[in-house]
């Protein structure tokens, strides 16, 4: 059963129906394209994660605050204090963008057939009528927080798919978009029922011009024959490939000295 439950089918190239490709597959194919193939075309997914109920209450609580300035189409007091000049963007198809697991902002891709989409955090508007991608992140860690680690790649990607998206919906994007930053204290005396955080507001330029030339290739991996290669620094490959190893051994094993069939499934 593939971890992504939402997806029963495989790609079939015949099909009309758009074949649904997210945000977080497009990430998954650069990251290892084995794992995306097992899990788009073989329906075998990554074991699901444990959910982040912390950076989700986080996620919620900044929507709703800066829903708070969207119906007022007043600026939010970071805008005012990193002097980035915006208002929340005030549009009828906010919730349906916001909504990852069903809708998202979605985009048809005819040469691939791909139905492309994502779900956001938030949008700003500059007073240029340019739309700001935003997204919201929060962690726990000493000094503050940054763009630097080699693994945050993955949130760069993140805002260069939407900007993508929104262009593709015929929207003006600017290239710069915002990560506001929540971490959580850990250095204050007691807990007392309550976590402090500080708030930061990162800009990323981004660059999406190779959202493009990705789907012919993510395609090319879908219509393939062969199995893809491993990703460099994938774990979860090692781990199938060590495991049904393991699992073979014993089979064999007890087989032998048994001379009964002995099944795994």
């Amino acid at each position: 059963m593939s971890a992504n439950y939402r997806v029963r089918k495989p790609y079939n190239p015949d099909s009309k129906e758009p074949f649904p490709v997210s945000r977080s597959k497009i990430d998954l194919f650069l990251e290892c394209q084995r794992c995306f193939y097992l899990d788009r075309q073989l329906l075998v997914g990554r074991p699901r994660s444990f959910p982040f109920n912390l950076n989700n209450a986080v996620d919620e609580l900044l929507k709703k605050e800066f829903d708070i300035h969207r119906e007022k189409e007043t600026p939010h007091p970071l805008m005012s204090s990193y002097g980035i000049q915006a208002v929340p963007f005030k549009h009828e198809k906010m919730e349906e963008w916001r909504d990852a697991l069903r809708r998202g902002i979605q985009y048809h891709d005819k040469g691939t057939n791909f139905l492309v989409r994502g779900g956001i955090d938030d949008v700003w508007q500059s007073p240029d009528g340019n739309l700001i991608i935003v997204d919201y992140k929060a962690t726990s860690k000493k000094g503050k927080v940054s763009l630097d680690a080699p693994w945050q790649i993955s949130y760069k990607r993140q805002i260069e798919v939407y900007q993508w998206l929104f262009r593709k919906n015929g929207f003006p994007v600017s290239d710069t978009g915002y990560f506001v930053y929540a971490n959580g204290r850990s250095d204050e005396k007691a807990f007392d029922a309550k976590l402090e955080f500080d708030i930061d507001v990162i800009p990323y330029t981004g660059n999406d011009e190779w959202v493009d030339g990705i789907l012919p290739k993510i395609k090319k991996c879908l219509l393939s024959e062969d199995i893809p290669p491993v990703g460099d620094g994938c774990e979860y490959c090692p781990y199938r490939e060590a495991a049904g190893k393991s699992l073979l051994a014993k089979r064999k094993e007890s087989q032998k000295d048994s001379g009964t069939q002995t099944s795994f499934v």
